[in-house]
């Protein structure tokens, strides 16, 4: 009995230095933030958003902290017969589908990022067209891509990511539609790393420690987080844009 005690007082002994070790290392066990992109493939101010701001948290080791959701619908509607219509046209309606494609060939988030990435900074230099460019320039099968939006399954994808999207509450007004840990950020979105930060719960972040005084000035307005003017200005010197609602 008594060595049978000693066991399993060693056995606690080990899994207590073994925790402490995880804390001091911050490589505890803390849940992920949850990131929810609903946005447009022809909307400049998403592409701009993907490209300017959302692509850093890949640079910056942030993302290690998030759980990122890309849903290329937005401001579409779905008619008669299942058809979708798209708020910058039919093309939009088909890079959409090539980039939920891309999602469902490639579900790791680093591989289709990168040419959702490709993609939308294509269209921010206007060149859209030049979209299959992508799979050269990252080495990419375009196989399972081109077979995906060439059938039923492309379509089936855009209808999920609609029924997604109509699914919000509160209903998303515009694209970018960023949601973090369950709120949306309405026209404060380009500062969603410091919502991020705010929301993690695990050992402090590297890639946070430079938001800090943002942090800071994050306030709560009408139950959604707003981050104040003077806040802003000082950390990145952004002046307001205009949504894209048309």
């Amino acid at each position: 009995m008594a060595a049978r005690n000693g066991a399993l007082a060693l056995a606690a002994a080990v899994l207590l230095l073994a925790s402490s070790a995880a804390a001091v290392s911050g490589k505890g066990t803390a849940a992920k933030v949850d990131v929810a992109l609903y946005y447009e493939s022809l909307c400049p101010y998403s592409a701009r958003f993907v490209v300017n701001h959302l692509a850093k948290v890949f640079r910056n080791g942030l993302v290690d902290a998030i759980d990122l959701t890309l849903l290329p619908y937005g401001n579409a509607r779905v008619g008669a017969g299942g058809k979708i219509s798209c708020q910058h046209g039919e093309y939009e309606c088909f890079l959409n589908t090539v980039e939920a494609c891309a999602i469902d060939a490639w579900p790791e988030l680093n591989k289709h990022f990168k040419f959702i990435y490709c993609v939308e900074d294509l269209v921010m230099k206007r060149q859209q067209r030049e979209w299959e460019s992508c799979f050269a320039k990252l080495g990419f099968d375009p196989t399972p891509v081109t077979k995906c939006y060439k059938s039923d399954r492309g379509h089936k994808l855009e209808l999920k990511y609609a029924n997604l999207t109509d699914a919000l509450v509160p209903p998303h007004r515009y694209v970018p539609w960023v949601v973090v840990d369950g709120q949306p950020l309405l026209e404060d979105y380009e500062n969603f790393e410091a919502y991020i930060c705010k929301a993690y719960k695990g050992s402090p972040l590297k890639a946070c420690e430079g938001l800090a005084m943002l942090q800071q000035a994050v306030e709560t307005r009408n139950g959604v987080s707003y981050n104040s003017d003077v806040a802003e200005g000082l950390m990145y010197g952004w002046e307001m844009k205009t949504i894209d609602t048309e």
